[in-house]
C-alpha cells in the first residue's frame, strides 16, 4: 500500500485534559475545523444535532464533533477516551479528548500512557482547580514531559491579561516540582479560534506563539527507537513440528537476524534466525512492528516472557516498587491478592507496602494505610513468581502495569514501575524428603480446609466446634482456627479495619496451609467478610481440598442472639467496623456448602458437612 501524504509527516500524540466545562472537546472541535480535516457531510450531521444538544444556540456547537456517544451529548459532558486525527503542512496529530469528571480520571490515564504532550485546558473564569492539578500530576507521572496550558474562555473574562498571568505564574509555581520538560501558556477562545491557529486581534497584548505552532514546533524526544530492543511474547505460534516462531510487537529497538538475544526472565541466550513480518521475512524490525522471531535453538520461551537485546537485558524481580493511581470505589487495600498484568505477562500480585499517598494539590507525601479512587500512591509489591520488566522511566511499555480484581476482573489500578526490589539472594526453598503426601497415609485421612464464613452470632464457630468432635470420634485428625482464639496470639497486633481484617485472613490463611501440608483436616471459622480473601485462602491449597462453608444465618437472628453483646454495642456506636452493621460482608455466590444456621440444628448441621465430605 503506498503511503499517505499523512503516513510520511512526523507525528504527536497529545491529549486534552482538565476540569469539567473546561472546554476540551470544543478545543478539539476547533482544530480538526481549521485544519479542514472535518468532511462536508460531518459538518452536516453537527449542524443537525447542535439544534438538539448544542450549547451554542443557533450556532454549530463544534465540541459534539467529539461527544461520540448519546449519554455525552445528553449531558454535554465527555465521558469515553475520544480520538481524532488531523494533519498541518509540517505534523500530524492524534488528538485525545480525555473526560474532566473525576470519576472518569482512569480513562484519561489510558490517553496519558500513550502521548507525547498534554494540554491542559483551564478555564479563565474559574482558575486552576483541584482536577486540574491531579490531571497535570498524573500526566507527570505516566511520562509526558511536555505541557501546554491553554487558559480557555478568555471572552468571559474580557480577554484580561492581568487574569492570564495570574493563573500561568500559578500552574508554572505548581508544577515546578513536576518532571515536565517543557511548559508553555496560551491564552485562548476555543469557541472562537482564539491564539489557536492566528493571532487573536482581542488579545494584542500576548507575543507568544499560537497553539498550533507550539504542537508543530515542540520537540518530541524518539525514545522507543533508541531505546534496547524488547519484544514482550504474546503468542508462539507452532503449527506443526517444524516451526515454532514467537508473536509479538517490538515495544523498543530494533532487531536483525543474526543478532544475539536473551530470553527473560529465563536469562537464556541464543541468536535469531528468521525474522517474519505481515508480508514476508526481513532482515530488521524495529518499535511498533508486528513481527514473528525464529530462533537458532530451542529454548523454553512463553506468553510474557520478553526477547530483549543480549548487552541490555531487561530487570528480572518478584518485587517491585512502583507509583499506583486507584481507578476503583473499592479501597485499595495491602495485603489483597490483585492480578497484575504487564506487557503481555499476568500473575499474582500484593502491595505489601503503601509507603505513602501523594497529594494530588501539594505533591505532599501523606501516610496512608489505603488508597481512595483516583489518588496517587507510592508502593511495594510482591509477585507470586519472577518477572520481566524494565522502570518506567525507561520503557513506558515494559514499564507500567495494570491491577485487576481477581473475583471482578475489573481493573481497579494502574501503575509504573521505579525500580525492582530483589529479595535476599540467600532464601531458598529447603527441599524435604516427607510430603503431604506421605503426611497424608499416615494420618490414613484426605487432608482439606474447612473454611466456615458468616456473620457473628451465625453459629459457624459452635458448628465447627461440634464437626471437630465428631471428626475426632471417627478417627480423624483435626486442628480448628477459630476467629476469636486467634486473635489472642498471632493476630494480636491486628483491629477491625478493613486492612486489618485482610491481614488476619492473610496469616490464618497461610497457618491453614501448613496444616494441610501437615496431612490434618483444618477447620477455619472466620467472619471472613471479603471474597477476595475467601479466595485468596482457596488458591493456597489444591483445588479439591478447600470447602467453603457458608453459615447463612439473617443478620436480624445474628443479633437477636447477640451472645457476645456485640451487635448492642455496634448499634450504639461504641463498637466501629462490625461487619454487617457499618461494616460490608459479601456473601459468598457458590460455596460448597451452605447451611441454613437459624433452620436446623447443629446436629443435623454437622451432618449435612459430613454427608457432603463424604465422611461417616
Amino acid at each position: 500500500m503506498p503511503q499517505s501524504k499523512n503516513d510520511a509527516l512526523p507525528r504527536l500524540r497529545f491529549l486534552t485534559c482538565g476540569s469539567v466545562d473546561d472546554g476540551k472537546s470544543t478545543l478539539i472541535g476547533r482544530l480538526l475545523y481549521e485544519s479542514s480535516s472535518v468532511l462536508d457531510d460531518q459538518m452536516d450531521a453537527v449542524a443537525n444535532e447542535s439544534s438538539k444538544f448544542g450549547t451554542q444556540g443557533d450556532s454549530v456547537d463544534l465540541a459534539l464533533l467529539l461527544d461520540g456517544l448519546q449519554a455525552e451529548r445528553e449531558q454535554g459532558i465527555t465521558i469515553d477516551v475520544a480520538y481524532r486525527y488531523f494533519s498541518t503542512k509540517q505534523r500530524s496529530f492524534i488528538a485525545a479528548d480525555a473526560p474532566g469528571h473525576e470519576q472518569y480520571t482512569r480513562n484519561m490515564a489510558t490517553a496519558a500512557s500513550n502521548s507525547d504532550l498534554a494540554i491542559l485546558l483551564v478555564n479563565a473564569k474559574s482558575g486552576l482547580l483541584p482536577q486540574t492539578r491531579r490531571h497535570a500530576r498524573i500526566v507527570s507521572l505516566l511520562g509526558v514531559r511536555h505541557c501546554i496550558l491553554a487558559v480557555n474562555k478568555m471572552d468571559l473574562v474580557g480577554h484580561d491579561e492581568k487574569t492570564f498571568t495570574q493563573i500561568a505564574d500559578e500552574f508554572q509555581t505548581f508544577a515546578k516540582a513536576l518532571e515536565f520538560q517543557s511548559i508553555n501558556s496560551v491564552p485562548v477562545s476555543a469557541l472562537n479560534g482564539d491564539n489557536l491557529f492566528t493571532a487573536s486581534q482581542h488579545m494584542p497584548w500576548y507575543k507568544g506563539s499560537s497553539l498550533i505552532d507550539l504542537l508543530e514546533t515542540i520537540k518530541i524526544e524518539t525514545g522507543q527507537a533508541q531505546a534496547p530492543f524488547r519484544m514482550p511474547v504474546q503468542y508462539v505460534n507452532r503449527p506443526n513440528s517444524e516451526y515454532r516462531g514467537f508473536c509479538g510487537t517490538v515495544a523498543s529497538g530494533s532487531v536483525k537476524v543474526g543478532e544475539e538475544i536473551v530470553v527473560l526472565p529465563s536469562a537464556k541466550t541464543t541468536r535469531v534466525k528468521e525474522i517474519a513480518g505481515p508480508s514476508g521475512t526481513v532482515e530488521t524490525a524495529s518499535s511498533n512492528q508486528a513481527i514473528t522471531l525464529l530462533l537458532e535453538d530451542e529454548i523454553d520461551i512463553s506468553r510474557g516472557d520478553i526477547i530483549a537485546a543480549v548487552d541490555a537485558p531487561t530487570a528480572v524481580a518478584d518485587q517491585i516498587a512502583a507509583h499506583i493511581v486507584w481507578m476503583d470505589e473499592a479501597s485499595m487495600l495491602p495485603e489483597r491478592p490483585y492480578t497484575i498484568r504487564f506487557h503481555s505477562m499476568s500473575c499474582i500480585a500484593q502491595v505489601t507496602d503503601l509507603v505513602h499517598r501523594i497529594d494530588t494539590n501539594t505533591g505532599k507525601k501523606i501516610a496512608s494505610k489505603k488508597l481512595e479512587l483516583n489518588e496517587i500512591g507510592y508502593c511495594k509489591l510482591s509477585l507470586d513468581r519472577e518477572a520481566a520488566f524494565d522502570s518506567y522511566s525507561e520503557n513506558r511499555q515494559t514499564g507500567s502495569f495494570v491491577l485487576i480484581d481477581r473475583y471482578t476482573n475489573a481493573t481497579v489500578g494502574a501503575g509504573v514501575i521505579d525500580f525492582a526490589l530483589r529479595r535476599a539472594s540467600n532464601i531458598h526453598w529447603q527441599e524435604t524428603r516427607v510430603d503431604k503426601e506421605q503426611r497424608a497415609r499416615m494420618n490414613d485421612q484426605k487432608p482439606c480446609l474447612l473454611w466456615f464464613t458468616g456473620f457473628s452470632g451465625s453459629g459457624k464457630s459452635t458448628i465447627a466446634d461440634r464437626l471437630e468432635q465428631r471428626l475426632q470420634s471417627l478417627g480423624r485428625r483435626t486442628y480448628l482456627l477459630d476467629g476469636d482464639n486467634v486473635r489472642h496470639g498471632l493476630n494480636h497486633d491486628l483491629g477491625f479495619t478493613d486492612q486489618d481484617r485482610v491481614e488476619n485472613i492473610r496469616r490464618v490463611a497461610e497457618v491453614a496451609k501448613l496444616m494441610v501440608d501437615a496431612g490434618l483436616i483444618v477447620l477455619v471459622s472466620f467472619i471472613s467478610p471479603f471474597k477476595a480473601e475467601r479466595e485468596m485462602a482457596r488458591g493456597l491449597v489444591a483445588d479439591d481440598e478447600f470447602h467453603e462453608i457458608f453459615v447463612d444465618t439473617p443478620l436480624e437472628v445474628c443479633e437477636a442472639r447477640d451472645i457476645k453483646g456485640l451487635y448492642k454495642k455496634a448499634r450504639a456506636g461504641e463498637l466501629k467496623n462490625f461487619t454487617g452493621i457499618d461494616s460490608d460482608y459479601e456473601v459468598p455466590e457458590n460455596p460448597e456448602i451452605l447451611l441454613k444456621g437459624a433452620e436446623e440444628e447443629i446436629d443435623v448441621l454437622v451432618d449435612q458437612v459430613l454427608t457432603k465430605l463424604g465422611i461417616n
